[in-house]
């Protein structure tokens, strides 16, 4: 009797472990790799416009909506995109024009006001995380690399201007492929430091252009054109440049060799700008080269099978409709080709017919009509239209300074005739689109936040960026006081305070924004950056270990 009871024991036991695995592993959410996208700008009304440019097609990612996003910043109805960004990478809403950076004004519904000891403290990334527990990273956008949205994963500062601190930041958080422009913003700095021979000495390969791009092999790499932004797809020289899903396709070719997995964020950072120019040919061009991009992606996550794939705008730009005042009596009687025509005959966008125009010699009015219906669709420009083209023209060829504004001229005009409305150059404050892709089931649905995104990326990785902020982004004055040491802020060099902790015969210099300290003048690689934010210093907390070691 006895020894049934114990193989009937035996056989439940064995029961409950099979169930239990199986249990946890229908209940495991984690995932090896995330791949996040973010068309900046984009509203929903530019998905529509677009999907009609290709007769009806759905685009890559519409099949894996799965809800709405509310895109407010912690002080305001329309975010700025470096709030809307921080939310998305850290899990909080921020002030207008903060990096990753915790908000000094929270006054929106729902805001708790913030302490004044943590006003402008970094707040982790899941970025960062993803580099804590040892995967690759990587940032691709087609504005330069320090914009606000690929700032706002791999840099904290209370300004979104300032692409130079940004640029060190980035480069010392060891972010292991860069993609896009701002080159400027490595080499020529009021520091005199030459990041770009810094990042050589890192392990990067360089590259300049498409070919060199297709071709490297490496583990760290960075592809950053020398000017502000990439050109508009519709306006790219294919052969010396890359398109946004040739460099996605390289990125995951290059981070998908690390077998603990990586986090790449792809921005199509030129579709906000389209929308403030409200240029709606600027608006399709790069939505489309997005679109690739997406393609690329969800093919990868699909074959490989642990790789989550995020879409999400970060806020609408522009307010956009299909429709405007000309449509207003007979908006139902309207035909599609009365909103696509105009726009399938353009072959530039407004951008790219400046590059055209500042090139051509001997412009009048006539042959500033023969270039616009030939490169941007309009077929009736009137007299009035052409001056105005030709005096801005004018302008920029006399002042270099005033050039690139030409699609804020172009852009109304083609929408009028397109029937494209628009309510302002700014953001807009409505919802956006979220679509994913996860092999595991588990995904987001419904209305939700913008930090949501960052606390669901971080329930994919299983990391907790509230305890990566607590041990590695303490206030260096605070944690002076807990280890019972002196402490200065030397910024004999302005442009780069180093933190300076002193007890017994121990001294500890911490620059700003580098990956390293010194101990009595022995250099230590540190996890993450010192962060400096302009005014205190943040760093990790086992610092003050060094003041108990003999």
């Amino acid at each position: 009797m006895n020894r049934k009871k114990g193989y009937l024991l035996f056989i439940l036991s064995i029961l409950f472990l099979i169930g239990s695995i199986f249990f946890n592993a229908a209940n495991d959410t984690s995932i090896k790799n995330i791949i996040l996208l973010i068309p900046d700008g984009m509203s929903v009304g530019n998905v529509t416009l677009t999907r009609w440019f290709l007769n009806g097609e759905n685009l890559s990612w519409e099949e894996y909506i799965c809800g709405l996003v509310k895109t407010y910043s912690a002080d305001s109805p329309v975010a700025d995109s470096a709030p809307a960004g921080t939310a998305m990478a850290t899990g909080y809403k921020s002030h207008t024009g903060y990096i990753s950076v915790l908000p000094d004004v929270a006054n929106m519904p729902g805001q708790k006001e913030i302490p004044v000891e943590l006003r402008k403290a970094p707040i982790a990334t899941i970025l960062e995380a993803a580099k804590l527990i040892g995967k690759s990273t990587g940032l691709i956008a087609t504005s330069n690399i320090q914009h606000a949205t690929p700032a706002v994963f791999s840099a904290h500062w209370p300004d979104r201007n300032n692409y130079e601190a940004i640029a060190e930041q980035m480069l010392y958080n060891n972010v292991d492929v860069l993609m896009g422009a701002g080159l400027e913003f490595f080499v020529n700095r009021k520091d005199n430091e030459n990041l770009l021979e810094e990042m050589i000495r890192y392990g990067y390969t360089i590259v300049e252009n498409k070919e060199q791009l297709l071709k490297v092999s490496s583990s760290k790499v960075a592809y950053l054109s020398n000017s502000l932004a990439l050109p508009y797809d519709f306006d790219r020289n294919e052969e010396e440049i890359p398109s946004l899903s040739e460099m996605t396709k390289k990125a995951i070719e290059i981070l998908s060799k690390n077998k603990n997995g990586f986090f790449l964020m792809v921005e199509g950072s030129k579709i906000d700008w389209a929308n403030h120019a409200n240029d709606p040919v600027g608006v399709i061009s790069d939505i489309l080269a997005f679109n690739d991009a997406v393609k690329v992606a969800l093919d990868f996550a699909k074959k490989s099978k642990n790789t989550a794939v995020i879409v999400v705008s970060d806020h609408s730009t522009g307010g956009f409709s299909i429709g405007n005042s000309n449509t207003s009596k007979n908006y139902d009687k309207t035909q599609l080709m009365d909103f696509i025509l105009p726009l399938k005959l353009a072959k530039v966008t407004g951008e790219g017919l400046e590059t055209i125009l500042l090139k051509t010699d001997s412009l009048d009015l006539i042959k500033i009509k023969e270039i616009v219906l030939n490169y941007y669709g309009i077929m009736d420009l009137n007299d009035d239209e052409a001056k105005t083209i030709e005096n801005y023209i004018n302008d920029a060829k006399n002042d270099p300074k005033k050039a690139g504004r030409l699609n804020y001229i172009v852009g109304p005009m083609i929408s009028k005739r397109a029937n494209i409305g628009w309510t302002t150059n700014g953001h807009a404050g409505d919802d956006v689109e979220i679509a994913i892709y996860n092999p595991k089931g588990y995904k987001l649905s419904g209305i939700i936040e913008n930090t949501d995104i960052a606390k669901f990326m971080s329930k994919l990785f299983n990391v907790d960026l509230d305890k990566i902020t607590e041990k590695y982004f303490v206030k260096a004055q605070n944690l002076s006081k807990i280890a019972g040491a002196e402490y200065i802020i030397n910024k004999d060099n302005p442009e780069n305070p180093v933190f300076i902790m002193k007890k017994n015969n121990i001294e500890i210099k911490i620059p700003a924004n580098k990956d390293y300290i010194f101990v009595n003048n022995k250099i230590y690689k540190v996890k993450l950056i010192n962060v400096y934010n302009g005014s205190d210093f943040y760093i990790q907390n086992d610092i003050i270990d060094f003041f108990n070691k003999k």
